[in-house]
């Protein structure tokens, strides 16, 4: 929708999101990716100028990743890599307690965006993060590590739903604050990760960049739980009738209406 080519990896391969009751399918592993990156390579089709990584589910797969980023590097040292490091979300992990590890030590080194929630940047920081101070202590812990920007997708602080990011080259420092919608979604930080990338790409600055993802997401989000409030199946599962309506919002995507705005901090 925002003009980006994609050559998309999948890390798992699954019969429907892990928001429903039930989910079968694959998870992948470094041997898996080795195949479809040779493949890509032996075919010249390796000349990327993003790289985008969200939900991986085994650690060998992110390890692999960790290399893959390495060798896009030396091929075109101008890559963006945007690491979104999905572990888990409200004080739980949901994936491998392994990989915690390997984001700390050999993925978010590399990253030149990171975009985690409130309780991934806890978890890459080993900060715990109750007020806006000691987010930005957090975020700083994190650009030290060496992203160049730290896109925090969502915090819940005083009550209210905040997304901040944070450059360490200008020492930039906004927040967009949020309204709440009483419901859980399933793939917003993915969406955010996807929106943040292509905006830091087609936007001049970073306020512009963070208005245009943050209400590109919040009309996604409203737009399906509108829908979810007159779904017409009464024995659809709740994840079902909350399944994002991307598609539908396709005019949101590409021209948001502006209406959440961006403050400095």
């Amino acid at each position: 929708l925002l003009g980006f080519e994609v050559d998309a990896i999948n890390s798992v391969q699954l019969s429907n999101h892990t928001g429903y009751k039930a989910f079968k399918g694959q998870v992948l592993n470094d041997k898996d990716l080795e195949d479809l990156v040779d493949g890509l390579a032996q075919n010249g089709l390796d000349n990327y100028t993003h790289l985008l990584t969200g939900y991986i589910g085994s650690a060998s797969f992110l390890k692999r990743v960790a290399s893959l980023v390495t060798t896009l590097k030396t091929k075109n040292p101008n890559i963006t890599y945007v690491c979104d490091p999905v572990m888990g979300d409200n004080g739980k992990m949901y994936v491998p307690e392994a990989l915690k590890e390997i984001y700390k030590q050999e993925v978010v080194p590399l990253a030149d965006v990171v975009t985690p929630n409130q309780f991934e940047l806890e978890l890459l920081t080993d900060e715990k993060v109750t007020n806006m101070n000691e987010l930005q202590n957090a975020i700083k812990k994190l650009h030290q590590k060496g992203p160049k920007t730290v896109a925090v997708s969502s915090t819940e602080l005083s009550d209210k739903l905040t997304a901040v990011v944070s450059t360490a080259k200008d020492n930039t420092l906004m927040k967009v604050d949020i309204p709440k919608i009483p419901a859980t979604f399933t793939g917003s930080g993915d969406l955010f990760a996807a929106l943040f990338l292509a905006h830091v790409y087609l936007q001049s600055d970073m306020k512009t960049t963070m208005e245009k993802t943050i209400n590109s997401l919040y009309s996604v989000l409203l737009n399906t739980y509108e829908y979810s409030k007159v779904y017409t199946d009464t024995e659809a599962q709740r994840a079902r009738r909350i399944e994002l309506r991307l598609v539908q919002s396709k005019n949101s995507i590409e021209n948001p209406e502006i209406r959440l705005l961006a403050e400095s901090l």
